[in-house]
């Protein structure tokens, strides 16, 4: 893996302000909850700090990496929205040579989640919702509270995939099935 003040120079240089600040943001609240949760807090740090590696790309350069070098599925090809999700995990293989397994599989579900995502890609996706530089602090404030309930990880996320299907249901875009099975999955884990 390329060293971490190399690749925050590259991230600095080639994301625009505010995306450089949320992902600095991302990758001290992916330590804090790895720290909480027992995980390996540099190792989110890394995952969180390169989340959002490929939103420098444009959607057309996104869907070439997608289709002609990963060969995804076009269900995850419906939302322009989330090419970088994906494509950020090729890229942090390709550009910043990171083979940690756990690292790119975060990254690449971070947006839209996958059924059964484990503990370490949790983290990594609710960190990416509340963040401090730039998400809103009321929400970061009470998916924090939510964090401190009896299965908190699992309420929080539910929370976050509320917020994210009314939002895209408001706005009448496509939604990819996967974000309807991880709902399910999350309403059983919560219920049980």
């Amino acid at each position: 893996m390329k060293p971490l003040e190399e690749i925050k120079i590259w991230l600095e240089a080639n994301l625009d302000e505010e995306r450089y600040s949320h992902t600095l943001g991302v990758a001290d609240c992916a330590k804090e909850l790895a720290q909480k949760y027992g995980l390996d807090s540099e190792k989110a740090y890394m995952a969180g700090l390169l989340h959002d590696c490929a939103k420098c790309y444009d959607n057309e350069t996104l869907r070439e990496i997608l289709t002609d070098k990963m060969h995804c599925d076009m269900t995850e090809l419906l939302s322009p929205k989330t090419y970088h999700s994906p494509a950020g995990a090729y890229l942090a293989k390709e550009m910043f040579d990171v083979e940690d397994k756990e690292i790119l599989d975060s990254i690449y579900c971070h947006t839209v989640g996958r059924e059964n995502m484990t503990l370490f890609e949790k983290i990594i996706f609710l960190a990416d919702k509340i963040e401090p530089n730039t998400r809103d602090k009321s929400w970061r404030k009470h998916i924090l509270e939510v964090l401190e309930q009896e299965n908190g990880l699992n309420e929080a996320l539910l929370e976050c995939f509320d917020y994210t299907i009314k939002s895209i249901v408001d706005r009448r875009l496509k939604m990819c099935l996967t974000t309807v099975k991880i709902y399910n999955e999350l309403l059983d884990n919560v219920n049980a």
